[in-house]
């Protein structure tokens, strides 16, 4: 803009009511995308330009880093797991401090929009893990997207109103440090075979980068393969990624739940208090680690009719 010598308009305060709440429904709608939509190339690009050029047009409204701070779905979403980063940006001189790890769950600052967006981090990938299997599929059968857009919406609607009720006893900061590190433990287990069998398909976009049949590095023709993959290293990763989470997770909720509790509560009320939440965290571990064990129902996109039960141990 400088350098075309274009005047810009004068930037608007951000609207203090809103909060991080837009970056919340654009998580929502990215979730909706990825889990019900399913998304092809033709439509995610038309969705990337979109999303790119909104995100072009607020920073221009409210200023690049407002924007970014409180409407930008994946600067939020980021932000919120550096939480969980042994560096800390400090954003009043760009400097880099390091912190104990874990101690940024601690850290105040929680807002109904964030416990919002965690929660909706935690149940839509225990909802992506259930849909997948023969349980589900007995139930649902294979729903088309109204149907698995309502019950997507009512399984992500129950979570949050589950994490806003143990909120009233634990507080809000309580229930964003117990289920962060959740969210974090079930985005390394649910997505760690798509990250090291699809992830090798870079191999063949660099050597076809413009897929104009160029095979620059002999990689264009790798086929991804999970033969390598040890399914017991697999479920051990999965394993301790999703009780490790859980254990971070009451270790922060508990500490913070302390940290809030009314003056002169005595250390039996104190342990009542917390009964809720670390009934929820019991609830999650177990479903999670009983759909990981689960065969799963995938539905043959060649068009031929039926579905195919993938037996858990073959999953990789």
């Amino acid at each position: 803009m400088r350098a075309l010598r274009i005047q810009g308009w004068a930037v608007a305060d951000y609207p203090e009511r809103l909060g991080r709440w837009p970056a919340v429904i654009g998580f929502a709608f990215f979730i909706w995308l990825e889990l019900v939509v399913l998304a092809g190339p033709s439509t995610l690009f038309i969705v990337v330009v979109g999303y790119t050029a909104l995100t072009l047009a607020m920073m221009a409204q409210f200023g690049r880093d407002e924007w970014r701070a409180s409407g930008e779905t994946f600067t939020v979403w980021f932000r919120t797991l550096g939480r969980l980063a042994h560096w800390r940006l400090v954003d009043e001189d760009g400097r880099l401090t390091s912190r104990s790890f874990g101690s940024g769950l601690l850290e105040p600052g929680w807002t109904r929009a964030d416990v919002t967006l965690v929660a909706l981090g935690v149940s839509s990938i225990i909802f992506d893990g259930l849909s997948q299997t023969q349980a589900f599929f007995d139930v649902f059968g294979a729903p088309g997207i109204a149907i698995k857009t309502l019950v997507l919406f009512a399984w992500l609607g129950f979570v949050v109103l589950l994490a806003f009720g143990v909120a009233t006893t634990v507080g809000l900061g309580a229930i964003g440090a117990g289920l962060l590190p959740i969210a974090l433990g079930y985005l390394i287990a649910h997505y760690l075979t798509y990250l090291l069998i699809d992830g090798q398909r870079i191999l063949i976009a660099v050597s076809d980068p413009l897929q104009r049949g160029a095979n620059l590095f002999g990689t264009a023709f790798h086929t991804p393969s999970g033969d390598w993959l040890p399914p017991g290293l697999v479920w051990t990763i999965q394993l301790a990624a999703v009780v490790g989470g859980h254990m971070l997770g009451a270790w922060g909720g508990h500490v913070v739940a302390a940290a809030d509790a009314p003056p002169g509560i005595s250390a039996g009320a104190l342990r009542r208090r917390q009964v809720p939440l670390a009934v929820v965290m019991v609830g999650l571990t177990t479903l999670t680690l009983w759909s990981l064990g689960q065969a799963i129902v995938v539905t043959p996109t060649d068009g031929s009719s039926g579905q195919v039960v993938v037996p858990a141990a073959a999953r990789v």
